[in-house]
């Protein structure tokens, strides 16, 4: 496995124009509309405890769930997404809000530590007793990953305090000693927490609990969500009924090493695997490292979208079948683009595989980035690939996860462009950051400038503080072909192993490598498996996926328009959203106004029209309008 660790969110500064108008609109915007929104849902409220608890905002569905039961993960993740916000500005009232719901949950916490307010405000007799559906250690995680990035970013310790208490109580009544209970969560994400907790206090014991979850996960017989079912039976409390059919939606039908396809609910199963993936690293694990690859090829062969996206079913939120991919009807949760991110990133780090970072780059601007709109306050939780015009941007939901966790991915997106090992330096994406990393003790001054994703003109500076020797390695992304490279003005060797050219040199002040990474857009045609997209292509530049909007192509839905396969994709720069690229090309459009039947003999009329497309990412910021990813080809 590597050396390479990535460099934290708090050490990196976003410079170039993307993510910076996004980063700001994030702080600007989106944090505080978020904090009001907790508000006015009653979720702030919660914290509190009233006494008695008031009617439920969010009726119990018919399987006796409600998603009030996970409030403080949502609350939780806003501390987290505030938390990134305040490494790159602090803001005195964020700051304030945030010591005001530390206070709630401080005063909420029980004596033992056990710290959930569904359960301590509404059904205190109850607690750890449906790990199956009620999210107690899934919330805990959000919670810890709060606790942790809010310390990070200020040096507070009181809600890490309080979180890590909550830990040590969790400690006690899992495992496999005497009177512990031999459960975990059925929406795994504790356990990514509890190793972040590790590396923030390299304290073992930490680390050996998010090892036992995942080793108990589908252990079986008995299975422990069986065994917890009949003791809420006998108790007369089980009136929750299990929306899924078999433990494969939370992927505890079997234990996580002999897990070889990737099923269930897609959030929860990429949480799983970046934990699965972190826990390898850290105990050397190659079973869990194998388990981790043949799950990742899964993935990538048969059920990822081509905008990073995952899971087609509403039903269970996750996946069906092997190229199940439709478009119009895709789930694609934004949280699963969000999860996926993580690992991959996780991923990376392996044995530095630049494979890896073409999925993390291509959900970051796709998949993710997809879910919050440009204006920082309407959001997607699904992000189809067609659209007949209906679906529009939403304020809030029901269900908000996905609000804070594309929040908190852009004010953390620092992270994930740059990892150090003793004896050198990775860059994984660009974009414009600067940071000062420590290479072998030798503090290095690193700049990279480049207007990515618009461009593929990179320029990265190198400034150790003393002489030194050491690698710098970057990324030559798996769409570039034709990539060039220089230090000081002087053409070098590209022999790219897994993705990462290596310069291995004597580094000193003022040097320069820049990278030229040629951007034409391209044609990709989907595994002839994939039936919905069968005579269609798709359009990408760079990292980015485009579609087709009815905004830019007027004259009806742009399901009319077709692509021949000749023609000429043309590059243009547009005023359009603060300057982005969009592409057009010559094609057809059939003749919708001439039809006076639902069917007939005659084929459709078809004239020339000229297609526009712009980034996917963007689509639904000007209003309602049909939208398509896969066009179909003349």
């Amino acid at each position: 496995m590597s050396q390479y660790h990535p460099v934290r969110f708090v050490d990196v500064r976003l410079e170039g124009d993307f993510w910076k108008e996004r980063l700001d609109t994030v702080l600007a915007r989106t944090i505080p509309s978020q904090h009001k929104k907790l508000g006015e849902y009653g979720l702030l409220d919660s914290l509190k405890l009233p006494n008695p608890p008031p009617p439920l905002r969010f009726p119990r569905h018919a399987n006796g769930f409600t998603v009030q039961v996970f409030w403080d993960s949502d609350v939780g993740k806003w501390i987290e997404a505030a938390a990134y916000a305040l490494s790159h500005r602090r803001d005195a009232d964020i700051e304030a809000k945030i010591e005001a719901i530390v206070d709630d949950f401080e005063k909420a916490q029980a004596p033992d530590g056990y710290l959930n307010c569904w359960y301590l405000g509404r059904e205190p007799e109850k607690r750890w007793s449906n790990l199956r559906d009620n999210h107690e250690l899934y919330n805990a995680g959000h919670m810890l990953e709060g606790a942790i990035a809010y310390y990070e970013t200020t040096g507070r310790r009181r809600w890490l305090d309080i979180m890590e208490r909550y830990v040590e109580h969790i400690r006690q009544t899992f495992g496999t000693g005497p009177g512990q209970k031999r459960g975990y969560c059925g929406h795994e994400e504790i356990e990514l927490a509890l190793v972040k907790l590790y590396h923030l206090t390299k304290e073992r014991k930490h680390l050996d609990l998010a090892a036992y979850f995942i080793n108990e996960r589908g252990q079986q017989p008995p299975h422990y969500f069986d065994v917890e079912r009949e003791e809420r039976e006998k108790k007369g409390w089980e009136t929750q009924r299990y929306a899924q059919s078999n433990y494969e939606y939370s992927q505890s039908h079997k234990p996580v090493r002999e897990q070889d396809k990737v099923v269930g609910h897609a959030v929860r199963a990429m949480y799983l695997y970046t934990a699965m993936a972190d826990l390898a690293v850290e105990l050397g694990d190659p079973a869990l490292k194998q388990a981790c690859e043949t799950l990742w090829n899964d993935v990538m062969i048969t059920k990822m979208y081509i905008t990073a996206g995952l899971g087609p079913s509403a039903h269970n939120e996750g996946f069906t079948y092997d190229y199940d991919l439709p478009n119009q009807t895709a789930y694609a949760e934004t949280c699963a683009s969000v999860a996926l991110i993580f690992w991959a990133q996780r991923m990376l780090h392996f044995d530095l595989d630049g494979k890896y970072g073409d999925v993390l780059e291509t959900a970051l601007y796709n998949g993710a980035l997809s879910g919050l709109s440009r204006d920082g306050e309407h959001y997607f939780y699904m992000n189809p690939l067609e659209s007949n015009g209906t679906p529009s941007r939403w304020d809030w939901h029901t269900c908000p996860c996905c609000t804070m966790n594309v929040s908190r991915l852009v004010a953390s997106v620092g992270g994930y462009f740059v990892s150090t090992a003793p004896d050198g330096i990775a860059f994984h994406l660009y974009g414009g950051i600067s940071s000062t990393l420590d290479v072998g003790g030798t503090k290095v001054a690193v700049r990279e400038v480049s207007n990515y994703p618009w461009s593929g003109d990179v320029s990265i500076s190198i400034d150790p503080e003393v002489e030194k020797a050491f690698d710098v390695k970057f990324r030559i992304p798996g769409w570039c072909h034709g990539a060039t490279a220089r230090v000081n003005g002087e053409a070098i060797a590209l022999n790219p192993v897994n993705g990462y050219v290596t310069v291995h040199r004597t580094w000193k002040k003022g040097d320069t490598l820049t990278l030229d990474l040629p951007m034409p857009a391209v044609r990709v045609f989907a595994h002839p498996a994939v039936v919905m997209d069968a005579g269609r292509v798709a359009l990408k530049r760079g990292p980015l996926v485009y579609c087709l909007e009815e905004a830019d192509n007027q004259g009806g839905t742009v399901q009319r328009l077709k692509l021949p396969r000749d023609s000429e994709l043309e590059v243009t720069k547009a005023s359009l959203f603060d300057g982005i690229v969009q592409l057009r090309a010559k094609g057809k459009a059939i003749d919708e106004g001439e039809w006076n039947s639902l069917y007939r003999t005659a084929p459709p009329k078809e004239g020339p029209a000229t297609l526009t497309a712009l980034p996917y990412y963007l689509w639904a910021n000007r209003g309602q309008g049909s939208m398509v990813v896969w066009i179909p080809e003349a």
